[in-house]
């Protein structure tokens, strides 16, 4: 079952699909883009999984079938629904295999680098024309549904055995999703609390209807990919006993800058609490700094004077960042 408007698709793709995509910054499904990786064509992916494991351990989630396969909060915020542990790709297909169909415990490894869990993956599975940087990691588990969040960075999402529904909500909904606590969440991203999937309380989350209303859906089979651009609220459901997703993340940043997430919250502490008068004047402040893209709007400064102002580097963002850290630590 999707939920939402269709997410626009190419059909047989091939990875000169993803850069208009890429370059407009909107989502799209590529159908097939991995249709010939080993994984996706074997009649054993356990086997071939199994073949490529270092044996090195990384994060996996773990929780009893009563959650229904859905890493989450505890019922008041205070804590989370599943257990974080350890183990290696065998360690987590031998779970897997013994688990009953019915009701079946969770164990999900997320976000696992090939290099490490399974060096031989990146060979023998190129990467759909992808930047350099852009390493595969890995998600194994059975059926799993990951609450609505959002990346920082582009985002191939790559469906290797099983299926996998994604919805994605654009980044101007965020007032509309009710994102939890920004400093506790369940995998290192805020959430929303909406869990649609199951039924929306109209009562608690009025706002949602919007969110709703601008929602794209899509199922992904085995050889599928999806491009989520950075910021683009995703919530990921998993089917089957085995499931595996190949994701690449890479950030066309320049070298050295800072987080923008760490720079929100720092703007939560330093203009959140100020009376509302002063805080629209920060707002002309930020979109005039930060948010106009004018390039001229600096012209009345020599560029040699500009400073911060100017085209930052690695030792601009380094003097910046001392400028910020001897600021923090003043009280």
């Amino acid at each position: 079952m999707t939920f939402g408007r269709p997410l626009p698709e190419v059909a047989n793709a091939g990875p000169a699909d993803l850069e208009p995509s890429r370059r407009s910054a909107r989502p799209v499904v590529l159908r097939g883009l991995v249709r010939d990786w080993p994984l996706v064509r074997s009649t054993d992916p356990s086997a071939e999984l199994r073949a490529m494991d270092s044996g090195r351990p990384a994060p996996v989630m773990t929780a009893p079938a009563a959650i229904g396969g859905r890493p989450f909060y505890n019922a008041d915020l205070t804590g989370l629904n599943f257990r974080r542990e350890a183990a290696s790709v065998g360690q987590v297909l031998d779970r897997l295999a013994r688990e009953p169909d019915d009701e079946p415990a969770m164990i999900y490894m997320g976000s696992a680098p090939a290099d490490q869990v399974a060096p031989g993956f990146a060979a023998s599975h190129p990467a759909p024309g992808l930047p350099h940087d852009a390493a595969p990691r890995l998600w194994i588990g059975g059926a799993v549904t990951i609450q609505t969040h959002y990346d920082m960075s582009d985002n191939v999402a790559c469906v290797a055995v099983g299926r996998r529904t994604f919805t994605l909500f654009p980044p101007e909904q965020v007032a509309n999703l009710y994102v939890g606590p920004l400093d506790f969440n369940p995998a290192g991203q805020p959430v929303s609390l909406v869990q649609f999937d199951q039924g929306v309380d109209e009562t608690r989350f009025p706002r949602f209807a919007k969110a709703r209303a601008a929602a794209l859906s899509a199922t992904l089979q085995p050889g599928d990919a999806i491009y989520i651009p950075p910021m683009w609220w995703h919530h990921v459901r998993s089917e089957g006993r085995l499931n595996v997703l190949v994701n690449y993340w890479w950030d066309e940043v320049r070298p050295g800058a800072l987080s923008p997430f760490d720079s929100l919250v720092h703007a939560l502490a330093a203009v959140g609490s100020l009376p509302p008068e002063r805080r629209e004047a920060w707002r002309a402040a930020f979109d005039h700094y930060v948010f106009d893209a004018d390039p001229d709007r600096h012209a009345h400064i020599p560029s040699h004077a500009r400073s911060v102002l100017g085209e930052l580097d690695v030792p601009g963002f380094d003097r910046i960042r001392r400028f910020l850290v001897n600021g923090l630590t003043r009280r």
